[in-house]
Formats: structure tokens, C-alpha cells, sequence
């Protein structure tokens, strides 16, 4: 992999000389041009010219932790108890997973360039190209086990959705129970998953993968309709801004949501529900369910309308397709 301080060098854009680098890096320009190359591995490519030297067209977004740092209020910051930043990880779910294992406590947050093996819900894969989008994985710890998480994920989409409204962009939607969405293309996926006693105290790690800037030869391996914030916006945020919103939310989030449940963000995430008074077919395991979605309960089940009659839906291993 080339090294992250050649990186940071061609993350402006502009030319550098080869001689410029390797005396910026203190090695040859041997060693720079074998690092020039890597960058490919990166899914990036640097641009040579013999009167200029090498750059990367447009630049690199890299994430910064003392911009995100910058961009926590003073009660997010607080919360934060380590920020894990990573060039490239198989997962940030999993790293979380096993920070948590070897004792990590509640508010480590994990976050990475470029993810190798990002997955979503039912163990997708998750399109993970470098230094585009945010790859996110906070942990937390709950009392009450599976119980006290009923209707997390939807709090987190409301958090997700408000943070980005924060950044100017408008008009977002959810789906149930952990996509955020803009007109029936998806923006952003979450991933809960929790160790620990399920009747007891748990420690729960809240993944999030948002489309900020996403590359079109990378796009080749989504499998859904999707969509990626700078396609919404002309003046796309830095990732920097978008992930200092994001994890302000999250942060601030977690302990209302251990003391009070999903009641304070139910309105919300009503109002923002993508597929409401819609067709539907619920997928739930083996099980195939038509019917017309009729909201959510105090908890966050799912609630439709079979034939006039409402059925309630858990979370796990339930989806939702549109019929129309």
C-alpha cells in the first residue's frame, strides 16, 4: 500500500515534483515512483507529466481526526472516549467487535479510508471504496439486553438524517428498519450488532455506511438502486464535516436512548418513513407477507395491513421490497 504521508502530499491535487516527494518523505525517488504505483491498489491513480511531476486529478477527501475532532460539540466530545481512525480494515463493525472483545469501553469509535470486507444486514457486502464515502462503527453499552435495543437502528436513522440536514441536505427518507434513502435510491445503510448478555448488560456496535462520493467503477458492484450525497448537492460537504455531524448525533444519541427508548424519535421517523400508506412484501426468513404498510408501533415494529388486518413485524431477518 503506499504510504500514507504520500497521500496527504498529492491530497490537493496539485502537481509535485518526483524529487519535491521523495525529499518531503525522506527516501529516493525510487521509492517514490514503487509508491506511486501502489496507489492503484488504492483504486486511485496519479497522473505524471516530465515539467510537473505527479498528482491525483481532483484531489483525495482523506479523513482527518482533528477535523473531526474540530467538528464535535462540547457534549459529543465528552462522550467520545477513543476515535480509531484506519487507511484500510476488513470492516469497522468487525474491528469494533474485537476492540470490544479485548475490553474496549462505550464510546470507542472506529473508523476507516477504505474498507476490504464492509458488510451490511444478511451478511451484503458492502461497496467500500477508498477515501468516498464514511465508514463508521461506534460502540456502546446497554443495560437490559436485546429488549432495551428495540427500535435502535430507527433511532439512528433519525439521527443520521438530522446530522445531514445539519450539512444541507434536505429531504431525505428511511426505511425500515435501517436504510436512510433519497426517492427509493439508498444514501446510507446501518449495521447493529451486539455482544454480551441478551437479558443482561451488552455492549452494542452501531455501524454506518453513507454514499458521500462514490466512484463509478465501484458502483459497478452495487447490486440496488443507490444514490451518493454529491449527486443531491452542488457544494458536496467535506467528509470531514459529514462525519463530525454523524458522530455528533450518534454520540448524543446513545444515552438518551438508554434512558428513554425509541418513544422521543418515533414522530420523527414516522415522518420520514419512505414507504407509509405503500405496497409491500415483508420478507421474513422463508416467509413472504403482501401487504400495505401501516407504520411503526411504540417499539418500532413494522406494522401492516393485510386484508384490514395489522401484523406486526420485529426487526432481524425482515426486509421490504415495493410491489409498485
Amino acid at each position: 500500500m503506499a504510504s500514507t504521508e504520500l497521500l496527504a502530499l498529492l491530497a490537493d491535487g496539485e502537481f509535485h515534483s518526483g524529487q519535491a516527494l521523495a525529499d518531503a518523505l525522506g527516501v529516493s525517488r525510487t521509492a517514490v515512483w514503487k509508491q506511486l504505483h501502489k496507489l492503484e491498489e488504492l483504486g486511485l491513480a496519479a497522473e505524471s507529466s516530465k515539467s510537473k511531476g505527479y498528482r491525483i486529478a481532483g484531489g483525495v477527501d482523506l479523513l482527518d481526526k482533528a477535523a473531526i475532532l474540530a467538528g464535535l460539540s462540547a457534549p459529543g466530545r465528552a462522550l467520545l472516549s477513543e476515535l480509531d481512525l484506519h487507511t484500510q480494515i476488513d470492516s469497522t463493525n468487525a474491528e469494533a467487535m474485537r476492540r470490544v472483545e479485548s475490553g474496549a469501553r462505550a464510546g470507542l469509535v472506529c473508523m476507516a479510508e477504505q474498507q476490504t470486507a464492509g458488510r451490511g444486514r444478511r451478511g451484503r457486502k458492502w461497496v467500500s471504496p477508498f477515501a468516498s464515502n464514511i465508514y463508521m462503527s461506534l460502540v456502546w453499552e446497554f443495560e437490559g439486553g436485546a429488549a432495551a435495543l428495540e427500535g435502535l437502528s430507527l433511532a439512528v436513522g433519525v439521527a443520521i438524517t438530522d446530522a445531514l440536514a445539519s450539512c444541507d441536505i434536505p429531504h431525505l427518507e428511511l426505511k425500515w428498519p435501517n436504510d436512510v434513502m433519497y426517492k427509493g435510491r439508498k444514501l446510507g445503510g446501518i449495521l447493529i450488532e451486539m455482544v454480551g448478555d441478551p437479558a443482561g448488560t451488552c455492549q452494542v456496535v452501531v455501524g454506518v455506511g453513507l454514499n458521500v462520493r462514490m466512484p463509478h467503477k465501484a458502483a459497478a458492484d452495487i447490486d440496488q438502486q443507490w444514490i451518493d450525497i454529491a449527486s443531491l448537492v452542488e457544494a458536496t460537504p467535506g467528509r470531514n464535516t459529514l462525519a463530525a455531524a454523524i458522530l455528533d448525533g450518534l454520540l448524543l444519541l446513545m444515552p438518551e436512548f438508554a434512558s428513554k427508548g425509541f418513544a422521543p424519535w418515533r414522530e420523527k421517523w414516522a415522518h420520514r418513513d419512505a414507504f407509509l400508506g405503500k405496497p409491500v412484501i415483508v420478507h421474513s426468513g422463508p416467509r413472504e407477507v403482501a401487504g400495505t404498510v401501516a407504520g411503526i408501533n411504540e417499539s418500532g415494529a413494522l406494522l401492516l395491513d393485510i386484508g384490514g388486518t395489522i401484523q406486526v413485524f420485529n426487526g432481524g431477518e425482515v426486509s421490504l421490497r415495493p410491489t409498485t
